[in-house]
């Protein structure tokens, strides 16, 4: 197969607000083959991704991505690599937003070849079984610990025993407040269920006020204390990970490439690696994390907070590992990611979540939606036209 188009469509809620919540807006992908099309979605700025997308090349090394996919082959998931490399190398002077913008392209191909071949990503990737994961739900903080309280009660009220909390107020008032929030979420969640807590980067460097959360963290049980400081700081990890070991830390959903979450495996004292399929380069990128830190001792968790189908890509990477059985299940998304796929991942009976067995990725977008949340766009460069938005 040649890759014969790739349109990029920009969508986004009819208002966008100031919070920690990356399902307001979004970039789709769309690639055709022949009769065949694959969809995927990135993890970026749409306006900046569609211009990495098509933005007239700098020089050797900042290539617009579109040089290294438009007319590709695409017969098997070294095709992908070898176009991944290929990104890498003549568009590293824009590298961050390119692994962004790569990623959600690099997805598209997955979903494309599984569906020419009539076989599920995970399969393409070489598992052999389609593992269950526990879906924790993954929400927000509430204003006040009341509000925590709350939402964790209703969360637990619809099935699960996993949540997750983040962002917020968390970190932004005192250590005592966040104590409040962290037992008012152990409570509404229960004893007997999982709770992690997700700082959000908020202490930056402040290697002081990140450990003074360890003990309320510690009292409360949970599984993991996650981003407590900047996604680069591997030895700030490192150095809390030694002042109380029954709280473990994750990380991971900062890296925008495979050298950055190995690093975080291999150097930050982590136990679980928290990997964004749609910002780190893709399912093959995510692959490559998940095996190393299994090698490691590291338990490879997805990290989504928008679409179902987002979902279903980032749980592909990882399906067949039995080590690794957690998954972020997106509970509070804006209506725009809620309407973007027809198709969702549910729990079973037992309360687990699974990759589709269908081909490709497995979700379906829906082009009702897309064209509801579509923008308007276009892009003008000496009076020629690099960027238009598609037809859906």
């Amino acid at each position: 197969m040649k890759i014969e188009s790739v349109d990029l469509f920009y969508l986004r809620m009819p208002e966008v607000l100031e919070i920690g919540d990356g399902s307001q807006d979004g970039l789709v992908f769309r690639v055709r083959s022949g009769n065949h099309e694959g969809w995927g979605e990135a993890v970026a700025s749409p306006l900046t991704s569609i211009a990495s997308w098509i933005a007239p090349m700098s020089h050797s090394g900042c290539h617009p991505v579109i040089d290294s996919v438009l007319g590709e082959t695409l017969d098997s998931p070294a095709d992908i690599a070898r176009i991944a490399q290929k990104v890498r190398a003549i568009s590293f002077y824009g590298i961050i937003q390119s692994d962004l913008t790569f990623s959600g392209v690099e997805i598209a191909l997955w979903d494309l070849l599984g569906k020419a071949k009539e076989l599920p990503v995970y399969q393409l990737l070489g598992y052999k079984s389609n593992e269950p994961k526990l879906p924790y739900a993954s929400v927000l903080f509430g204003d006040t610990p009341e509000e925590t309280l709350k939402k964790a009660q209703g969360i637990r009220e619809k099935g699960f025993s996993a949540i997750k909390f983040g962002w917020g107020p968390y970190g932004r008032v005192s250590a005592a407040i966040d104590e409040a929030h962290v037992f008012a979420a152990r409570e509404g969640i229960g004893q007997d269920a999982r709770l992690m807590i997700d700082a959000g980067t908020v202490f930056e460097e402040d290697l002081e006020a990140a450990a003074k959360r360890l003990p309320a963290l510690a009292a409360a049980k949970v599984t993991w204390f996650e981003e407590p400081v900047a996604a680069a700081a591997i030895s700030l990890y490192h150095k809390l990970s030694t002042m109380s070991p029954t709280v473990p830390l994750a990380g991971g959903e900062g890296a925008h490439n495979v050298f950055q979450a190995e690093s975080l495996i291999e150097n930050g004292g982590i136990g679980f690696i928290q990997i964004d399929t749609g910002y780190i380069g893709g399912i093959g990128a995510s692959y490559r994390v998940a095996k190393f830190a299994e090698s490691r001792g590291v338990q490879f968790v997805n990290h989504t907070f928008t679409s179902h189908s987002a979902l279903a890509a980032s749980m592909h990477p990882y399906a067949g590992l039995k080590g690794s059985s957690i998954a972020e299940y997106p509970m509070e998304p804006k209506q725009l990611c809620v309407d973007l796929n027809s198709t969702k991942i549910l729990p079973d009976s037992n309360g687990m979540i699974s990759v589709p067995e269908k081909p490709g990725v497995g979700v379906v977008f829906s082009t009702d939606a897309i064209s509801k949340y579509l923008v308007d766009v276009e892009i003008i460069v000496n009076k020629k036209v690099l960027y238009r938005t598609p037809t859906v």
